[in-house]
């Protein structure tokens, strides 16, 4: 067995949290690119060594985070610590908030994928389309500019690791490129020191928010508001797990919801309880009926956003194209200003309930299931004649 010491480890790479200095900078199209080749923008792999392209991409990510907060901070947000309550150097998650969060009659509640850093749509999308786009900066200047009575408020899924020597919430990659002893050191380990209270994971922090920041009794808002919701991927699944078991106590509070790549099912809309009612859906006062008449799911598809496309019988509510193909993640950033816009229309018209359709999808017939279903085929080498 061999056995290194120390000093004859390669040391922990270290790389600078500066765009310049990594060799990047912002063109006129709000794209980060590469100095010394203008057309080309990040590179993963620049070494054989996974951990100097893990701790270079962190760095690399820490500038995007920054200038995304900052940008956010400009348009009006400012941050928010959950639990309720805590100290700066307490353990917290932190959230972001509009300064007109006590006073306005609507909140649009934005939970974002448990992949991506506060306030990022997509690093994808900020490589492809630009910083602003792929992040939720446009969305913040959209909603606190045309609306004035309107407040916002973005969740945290992604950064629910707290690191005690920085004092801030982490995400799991970011923990990943910590500083250790040498190149060859593990990421610093997890214990209880690490979990944030109430926030331990993204149902508990989607819960916390409800319950700390949402609930009138708490009066951090206005207790006449209606929310509106966008649940990217798992961020919509905890809402649906958060509200399905407490919905008699929110129905009045939610006015739409409005989801990407959804990750619920129907049987997510129910009770255990009411799983043997077939009419549930159909029950008004029900999550299910909520979800079904002002809610809608945007998905992968080739086809025109906002094309009606299959998923009604799936997530219990109309499905519509988000103009992707490939990228999922995606979705949120080509469809926002389409839920924008019928988030504003049911919001208007308390009554308004959309129309359920339902889309079938062609169905090949495979001949030899539909002979071993009729018992002409006894055994599967048989079945295999007919290819």
């Amino acid at each position: 067995m061999l056995v290194y010491k120390i000093k004859d480890i390669p040391a922990d790479p270290v790389f600078p949290v500066d765009l310049e200095k990594l060799g990047f900078f912002i063109n006129d199209q709000d794209q980060i690119r590469q100095i010394t080749n203008p057309e080309e923008g990040f590179k993963y792999r620049v070494n054989t060594n996974e951990r100097w392209n893990d701790v270079r991409r962190n760095s690399f990510n820490e500038c995007i985070r920054r200038i995304v907060l900052s940008r956010l901070e400009d348009v009006g947000l400012s941050t928010l610590r959950l639990p309720l309550g805590v100290q700066a150097n307490d353990k917290h998650v932190p959230i972001l908030c509009s300064s007109n969060l006590s006073t306005a009659k609507r909140i649009i509640l934005i939970l974002g994928s448990p992949d991506q850093d506060l306030g990022i749509w997509t690093n994808r999308s900020i490589a492809e389309r630009g910083i602003s786009q792929g992040s939720m900066v446009e969305i913040a200047q959209t909603i606190l500019s045309s609306q004035a009575d309107t407040a916002l408020v973005i969740a945290n899924l992604g950064q629910l690791v707290y690191h005690c020597g920085s004092g801030k919430a982490l995400s799991q990659r970011t923990w990943g490129a910590l500083p250790v002893e040498t190149a060859a050191h593990p990421p610093p380990r997890q214990t209880y020191r690490n979990v944030i209270p109430r926030n331990a994971n993204w149902n508990e922090h989607v819960a916390c928010i409800f319950e700390d920041v949402l609930a009138p009794r708490n009066k951090v808002i206005n207790s006449e508001a209606k929310i509106d919701i966008i649940g990217v991927e798992e961020g919509g699944l905890a809402a649906v797990e958060y509200l399905v078991g407490r919905w008699d106590k929110w129905k009045n509070s939610i006015s739409a919801i409005c989801f990407s790549r959804p990750q619920h099912h129907k049987h997510h809309l129910i009770l255990p309880d009411e799983s043997d009612s077939d009419d549930t859906a159909t029950k008004s006062g029900t999550l299910a009926h909520f979800i079904s008449t002002r809610s809608r799911a945007y998905v992968l598809s080739d086809k025109p956003l906002e094309c009606p496309v299959p998923g009604t019988l799936q997530y219990g509510c109309n499905t519509y194209s988000g103009n992707e193909s490939l990228d999922h993640e995606d979705i949120i950033v080509s469809s926002w200003k389409n839920m924008l816009q019928w988030l504003d229309k049911v919001h208007a018209d308390p009554s308004y309930e959309e129309v359920e359709f339902i889309i079938e999808e062609p169905v090949e017939v495979n001949e030899g299931w539909e002979k071993w279903r009729r018992g002409e085929i006894d055994a599967v080498d048989d079945m295999s004649t007919l290819s």
